[in-house]
């Protein structure tokens, strides 16, 4: 078993927060997965300025992701970020892969990304009730990333999304 340098937790709120973040680390491993295939296949007005923004985004997600998985390693727990495991755990809706329409992929990613800040906001707070200020810290940080990345890319839409 991994070594546990979170030892101040109780053992409950320990599993809790490694279960948690890795629910987390699923949907951000999944999410920043659905930015890089808008970005591989968007097309229409404003095409560059877009597919620029979102390698930004993608970047911006896999920090996040290290973040917790590195959390979850420290907490003694086992980061669980294969492809299978992303597939089989992502709270996430899928993707859609046939769209290429600069607004529909704008549509869809506002979309992850707003169910995505909520699943956040609420890990947010279960970290504080389970008195992990640390992970709480951690889930703002992606938080707070993560709004400003969806604010950026909705308003690169040419429609109200």
């Amino acid at each position: 078993m991994p070594q546990n340098f979170v030892p101040f937790l109780k053992e409950n709120a320990r599993t809790e927060m490694i279960e948690l973040l890795n629910a987390r680390l699923a949907d951000t491993i999944d999410l920043a997965n659905a930015v890089k295939q808008a970005h591989w296949n968007i097309k229409g007005v404003g095409f560059i300025g877009v597919h620029e923004l979102l390698d930004d985004v993608a970047d911006h997600l896999r920090e996040g992701s290290d973040l917790m998985a590195e959390r979850v390693v420290m907490m003694g727990g086992l980061a669980q970020g294969t492809s299978k495991t992303v597939a089989e755990k992502s709270s996430l809706s899928a993707y859609p892969t046939e769209i290429v329409k600069l607004d529909d992929h704008v549509e869809a990613l506002v979309e992850r990304y707003n169910d995505f800040t909520t699943k956040l906001r609420q890990g947010i707070e279960a970290a504080d009730e389970a008195g992990d200020e640390d992970t709480a810290d951690l889930l703002t940080e992606v938080s707070r990333t993560a709004e400003k990345d969806a604010w950026f890319i909705g308003s690169n839409g040419n429609k109200a999304v």
